[in-house]
């Protein structure tokens, strides 16, 4: 065959490795998700404001371009007067930019929300994806630790408005300036210690996985795990390793924030971020949140190189089941903390500011696993099925689809080849269609329409064997006058709805 003659190499359609296409009951989920966080936060008495996907790379913060491309870690490109742009990689800096660049119209303390997508320029596995949502809520312009205490309360409001019970869930604070504190006073302090720092952090945060044992491995001489792989740890001798465990092992704050304040007494924050814990503490107690949801948690370690001040993390504490099939703690669906540094770099002056970031479709899927979305479930549309294709025909099934629409209910008119009757039901089936509407010749000359119930249908259909009982029983299906058409159509929806209400009532 010539070259001439060859068929054209046909596309292949491929998703980007690291992207998803979300479905219909996907995106309903994240709707009535993101609503009812929508809900709570304006409450609170934030309001919302969007910013772009794209900033110049040097705005993000974090990533800062090379001298030809930017860093990795972000997706990036030149636009057309040689800037390097980047998708961003989370919301907060973006919020930054836009509160520096409007500074002077902004009204202090600027309190708003927003939910978007974000992107990550990373290697894509199980659950890592490198396009996914955020929902944020910052306040910025407000230094005093009543709004970090007011932030973890609205989290705490939060998880509840999306039905998450007391018991489930817990708000886990900590403090920058705390363990800075402790790490000066096991002389860990000061920038020649930021790596022996950074290892310490690690080791913290493997708390929950390795527990004291592994963590003080960590902290020490290092760890072999099974496989014989070593971890090197950071160094510190016994006294260190001591302290270190005494303040990331308090579980009742009340108790030991005397000792506390003694271990990091005389460091040049320490005693600084005991002080604003405490004050959380009482602000939140005196709101009426006890620590069975707003609790005070040295060993939270997340993101500390980039917070200022009080730390904070949602946890879900009820077990689901991983994929090698053990129980394990769901674990966090979002985080935050006081920033006061971020808007700063564009301003050259202190801009205090503090915000919470909710990764979205985590929390669905805990939402999910807790049987808490799709409540409300989405009923499929009424089919208006198409028996005659003149154009008289068709402006009345049409006319039919539109009365239904007018009173706010899910129809369509069949759009595809008619002709084939069969065909129609077997759409409306998978569609999972309530009813269809059906109106052919003779039904047209008497003014009326035939409703057929699908749900009724099909359930009647599994105790009916014999054709002739079937042709007798007319399954499911009404003949009414065209006037009647939406009320007999509403009435039927109504006991498909009740129904289901019952089914509901008798499976809990």
């Amino acid at each position: 065959m010539s070259e001439k003659t060859k068929k054209p190499q046909k596309l292949k359609a491929r998703l980007p490795r690291g992207f998803v296409d979300r479905e219909a009951a996907d995106i309903r989920a994240v709707n009535e998700m993101t609503a009812k966080i929508r809900e709570v936060y304006e409450r609170y008495g934030f309001d919302p404001v969007e910013t772009p996907l794209f900033e110049y790379t040097d705005a993000l913060g974090k990533f800062l371009p090379d001298a030809d491309r930017p860093n990795e870690g972000v997706f990036s490109l030149m636009d057309d007067d040689e800037q390097w742009m980047s998708l961003r990689y989370d919301l907060t800096a973006p919020l930054a930019r836009h509160v520096a660049e409007n500074f002077n119209e902004i009204q202090l303390p600027y309190r708003t929300y927003r939910a978007g997508y974000v992107f990550r320029n990373e290697k894509p596995g199980p659950g890592r994806f490198r396009q996914f949502m955020q929902f944020d809520a910052d306040s910025v312009g407000a230094p005093g630790v009543q709004s970090d205490a007011e932030m973890c309360m609205m989290m705490a409001d939060t998880m509840e408005a999306l039905g998450i019970k007391r018991g489930d869930y817990v708000i886990r604070v900590n403090n920058r300036k705390v363990l800075d504190g402790v790490m000066e006073a096991i002389g860990v302090g000061g920038e020649e210690n930021f790596n022996r720092r950074l290892t310490v952090l690690r080791a913290i945060d493997k708390l929950d996985k390795f527990g004291t044992e592994g963590v003080s491995l960590l902290l020490g001489e290092g760890r072999k795990d099974e496989s014989g792989d070593f971890t090197k740890g950071a160094g510190l001798n016994a006294d260190q390793i001591e302290k270190v465990l005494f303040f990331v092992g308090i579980t009742d704050y009340a108790q030991s924030a005397v000792h506390l304040a003694e271990l990091v007494a005389g460091t040049e924050k320490g005693a600084e971020g005991v002080d604003e814990l405490n004050t959380i503490r009482s602000l939140v107690l005196g709101a009426g949140y006890g620590p069975d949801r707003i609790k005070i948690d040295p060993s939270v370690v997340r993101g500390l190189e980039y917070y200022t001040g009080p730390v904070y993390e949602a946890e879900l504490t009820f077990d689901v089941t991983n994929e090698k099939g053990e129980k394990v703690v769901f674990g966090s669906v979002g985080g935050g903390g006081r920033y006061d540094g971020l808007v700063s770099r564009f301003m050259g002056q202190p801009v205090p500011a503090t915000g919470f970031s909710i990764g979205v479709s985590r929390l669905m899927t805990a939402l999910k696993n807790l049987g808490k979305l799709g409540a409300d479930e989405v009923l499929a549309p009424v089919l208006v099925t198409v028996m005659d294709g003149d154009v008289e025909s068709m402006g009345r099934y049409q006319r039919f689809t539109q009365a239904l629409r007018n009173e706010g209910i899910r129809a369509e008119m069949y759009q595809g080849n008619w002709k084939k009757f069969g065909n129609q039901l077997k759409y409306a089936d998978r569609r999972g269609s309530p009813i269809a509407i059906i109106q052919g010749g003779d039904e047209r000359a008497q003014g009326v329409v035939q409703i057929k119930d699908l749900i009724e249908g099909k359930r009647l259909s599994g105790e009916i064997t014999d054709n002739a009982e079937w042709r007798e029983a007319r399954v499911a299906q009404d003949v009414v006058p065209e006037a009647e058409l939406v009320a007999k159509v509403r009435e039927i929806l109504e006991a498909q709805a009740e129904d289901r209400r019952r089914a509901k009532q008798v499976n809990v």
